[in-house]
């Protein structure tokens, strides 16, 4: 089945970023087998989600308090002091939070900036990268800015669906079950997921 801009739209995607991804996420889907309507339904829904609507490729480890990066990781910053250095910088936040973890080396290597999440469904660190990369035919071990661009970043996330055994789920609309795939026991967005699949699955039937 043909994917249109008009799902794109009804996943709440801008008409630009519609237009942009449309075909990325169209030839993404054809190569990792995701099909059906429900299972491009719930692969358009699921992608828009955590991308904002497909216009946000890129992490965002911006923080601005030392409160918030204590509550969003504290393991590496149990209190608000630790947390000061890495306040609105980035990538020295990368590499600390991010460092011997995911395939990523010690804080040093500056793996953890440069395998940041990206994508529409967040790659994110070196052993994904290189998984992917495997997978796809790209070295995004020695390129990884490639997978914020729509065509790379429509494919690495159909790569995870597919490798994750989403089609299935999607195909008995087990759209929780999808979710905590990708999100994992946080189910953030279930709500949200679950109402953006059923728009693009109306807009595909219309």
């Amino acid at each position: 089945m043909s994917l249109a801009v008009a799902a794109l739209r009804a996943a709440g995607a801008p008409d630009a970023a519609a237009r942009a991804f449309v075909a990325p996420m169209a030839q993404a889907c054809e190569r990792f087998n995701i099909a059906t309507p429900r299972q491009i339904a719930a692969f358009v829904a699921q992608t828009a989600h955590e991308s904002e609507g497909f216009t946000r490729l890129e992490e965002n480890l911006s923080y601005s308090t030392a409160d918030r990066l204590c509550k969003v990781f504290p393991s590496r910053f149990p209190t608000p002091a630790s947390a000061v250095p890495f306040l609105r910088n980035p990538a020295k936040l990368a590499n600390r939070v991010y460092s011997n973890r995911l395939g990523n080396a010690d804080e040093a290597s500056g793996d953890g900036a440069r395998y940041i999440g990206r994508g529409l469904i967040q790659l994110t660190g070196r052993a994904n990268y290189m998984a992917a990369g495997d997978a796809i035919g790209i070295d995004y071990k020695a390129r990884p800015e490639l997978v914020a661009l729509p065509e790379h970043a429509a494919l690495t996330a159909a790569w995870f669906w597919a490798t994750a055994g989403c089609n299935a789920l999607a195909e008995a609309e087990m759209i929780d079950a999808t979710t905590r795939k990708i999100n994992g026991a946080a189910m953030m967005g279930a709500e949200d997921r679950r109402a953006r699949y059923q728009a693009v699955l109306r807009s595909m039937q219309a």
